[in-house]
């Protein structure tokens, strides 16, 4: 209706224009050069007046502007004592006492912060024949929506201290605080912020098991499939039928001090916008010396099997440098409560809470 009035009204500016013209006879003029002038100037304004009485807004009309999103601030020291709260049940080797233990511990802190929880269960079997009890645990919000996010990490500890300088603990069981904790801390923080405020798209939290089983380092030789068992498992069974989500982050080692998260080579390759999405969002909220805008290393993970087997866009955020590799204290002894920083949780737990928040 706005426009019909518009053009009508250009057309009564155009037909007054042609009047004044039509009013002199052929090849003379009848009004002075200033009097021709002063018309041309208020014909202008009148047109010009009509154009933006039919273009503005009029007075009740209803304007939509778009909501400005409310991202909730991530409670750092939360997500510390969750880390805490994980390595206090001692080293969680699949199929151990500690291992149950604080899997039903986890799966209770997401039916308490409001998830739809599912567990996946199995015996797998290890690279050297161990029998393993596999349990993945997921916990689901918004389960009506198909517009999706995985946000994922591993809650088992390795079984062996195989790195660790001295010779004699390459057979003892570590704590696990970066290597598995610091990544499921992350995720109950988040899920107890979605209990109070959901995004407008779902969220799968999953916590896979039987990552860490991988071979010895005594015992090496040149396959990588010993690793990541649960989320195999997971890609080749997901816990509903014909699950898919836009994508996925993955969450490995992420409380050490000053940790810096190069972007992995598999995500680049396999999820390359969901990289540029998560690396661009923590620079725009100032934690770009964690994330910085430089390639990492190729590194076998839980990611793989999303990206290749399940086919979903998974970046995986993992520090490792030429020097230090995954940090000194990774697969040692030492991979205790002394290696974790709320600092580095706070930053890795922000950005993720802004990817999310905005995901439309």
């Amino acid at each position: 209706m706005k426009n019909e009035e518009c053009k009508m009204k250009n057309k009564m500016s155009r037909k007054l224009l042609s009047l004044s013209s039509a009013c002199s006879p052929a090849g003379k003029t009848v009004y002075s050069s200033f009097f021709h002038s002063s018309l041309k100037v208020v014909l202008y304004f009148s047109f010009l007046l009509f154009t933006l009485s039919c273009c503005t807004p009029k007075k009740g009309a209803v304007v939509v502007e778009q909501p400005s999103v409310t991202v909730p601030s991530f409670n750092a020291d939360s997500a510390y004592r969750y880390v805490a709260a994980q390595v206090a049940f001692g080293p969680r080797v699949t199929g151990s006492e500690a291992h149950k233990s604080c899997g039903d511990w986890l799966a209770a802190k997401l039916k308490g912060f409001g998830a739809d929880v599912t567990e996946q269960t199995a015996e797998l079997r290890a690279y050297n024949g161990d029998k393993l009890p596999m349990r993945n645990i997921i916990g689901s919000y918004n389960t009506g929506t198909n517009k999706r996010v995985i946000l994922c990490s591993h809650w088992d500890s390795r079984p062996w201290a195989d790195n660790d300088p001295d010779i004699a603990n390459h057979r003892t069981p570590i704590d696990g605080a970066n290597d598995g904790a610091s990544g499921v801390g992350v995720l109950l923080e988040i899920a107890r912020q979605l209990q109070q405020q959901q995004p407008t798209i779902g969220i799968d939290i999953i916590f896979f098991d039987a990552e860490d089983y991988g071979q010895h380092s005594d015992e090496y030789n040149d396959t990588d499939n010993s690793w990541c068992l649960g989320s195999q498992y997971w890609a080749r069974h997901p816990h509903r039928a014909d699950y898919l989500a836009r994508f996925g982050v993955l969450l490995d080692m992420v409380g050490a001090p000053d940790a810096r998260f190069c972007q992995e080579r598999f995500s680049r390759r396999y999820a390359g916008s969901v990289v540029d999405k998560v690396w661009h969002t923590a620079h725009a909220l100032g934690f770009g010396t964690y994330f910085p805008l430089t390639p990492g290393n190729y590194v076998t993970d839980d990611h793989l099997p999303l990206n290749e087997k399940a086919r979903i866009p998974t970046a995986d955020i993992i520090p490792y440098d030429e020097q230090h590799g995954f940090g000194i204290h990774w697969h040692t002894i030492d991979d205790n409560m002394d290696w974790i920083s709320p600092a580095t949780l706070h930053a890795v737990g922000q950005t993720l809470l802004h990817v999310i928040y905005n995901e439309k």
